[in-house]
């Protein structure tokens, strides 16, 4: 879990470390998510996700990431739910 939290927050310090810039996430189909309910384009946005192995370790460090100012709300997903994502808000996203 600390290697996904750490590769995470790199990504947003390389792409502009505000954590309030940032929208987190938990989701199944992470790339759905991302690219066509988030809207946010697979080229030329700051974006990420990793699978966290379980829908626990997914809500802990989508928890931990909300905790620290990045935009988003916990319950979301299901007992399916691995992997956790990231993406720097922009005018065309959806949050």
């Amino acid at each position: 879990m600390n290697n996904i939290v750490t590769e995470i927050e790199n990504y947003l310090t390389k792409f502009g470390g505000n954590y309030k810039d940032w929208y987190c996430g938990i989701a199944l189909n992470p790339s759905q998510r991302l690219f066509s309910d988030h809207n946010v384009n697979e080229k030329g946005d700051a974006w990420i996700y990793r699978d966290c192995g379980t829908v626990l370790s997914a809500r802990e460090i989508e928890k931990y990431f909300l905790n620290k100012g990045c935009n988003g709300d916990e319950g979301g997903g299901d007992w399916l739910t691995k992997y956790v994502y990231a993406y720097k808000i922009s005018s065309h996203s959806k949050e």
